[in-house]
This record gives C-alpha cells, structure tokens and sequence, in this order.
C-alpha cells in the first residue's frame, strides 16, 4: 500500500482543481482523507504484529504525528507535483527530492552510521 499510495490517491482527484468537498478545496480534502485511511490501516497492521513501531513518539499514542508527518505532507506534495504544467518541472522536483533522499541517507548511514 505505502509503495502506490500517492499514485492511487492522485488518480482520485478531482479533475478540477477549483472543486470543494465540504468547503475545503478537493487536493486538501482528498489528502486528508488519504492521511486518515493510511493511519487506520497502519493501525490494522500494527494490532496484528504486521507493522512495529518502534518509538514512543510514533505509536497509537501519537496518531497525530503520523496522520501530518507520515502522510499529509506526502499527499500534499505529491499532488503539488501532478498539478505542476510541465513534465520538466515535474521531473526537476522530483529530482531534488531524490537528491535530498540520497544524500540524507549518504550522511546517516554512510558518515553517522546510524543506519
């Protein structure tokens, strides 16, 4: 699921992007709503031992946490992204999202060996 999410829940816009539902403009809504789904079912996961958390501040206590850093800010941006004009600059964010990714991992794991 966590691997095809963004492209699942984009399909699911609306294709005007001017559209509400409930008054709030539909790439927020649809992000929202696909944060609280992605929080239930890592829920499901972890009450049958099939996903762990392994830290206090990232656990059914703190579901807040996960519904904004684990996944609205992923929505948000993923959908940023498909709503960009150009493949160019769809392509050039996507870039950098990746350079930061491997970098981040360059530093923890191959300089603080925290990985």
């Amino acid at each position: 699921m966590f691997a095809v999410a963004g492209l699942v829940w984009t399909k699911m816009l609306h294709p005007d992007k001017n559209f509400k539902y409930l008054g709030l403009p539909n790439r927020w809504a649809v992000a929202i709503f696909g944060s609280l789904f992605c929080v239930f079912v890592e829920y499901l996961l972890n009450s049958v031992n099939a996903l762990t958390w392994d830290y206090a501040w990232w656990s059914s206590g703190m579901p807040l946490l996960i519904f904004i850093f684990g996944y609205l800010w992923f929505f948000v941006f993923a959908f940023w992204v498909y709503d960009m004009p150009t493949m160019k600059q769809k392509l050039q964010t996507v870039g950098a999202i990746w350079a930061v990714d491997i970098l981040s991992l360059a530093f923890f794991a191959g300089f603080l060996k925290w990985i």
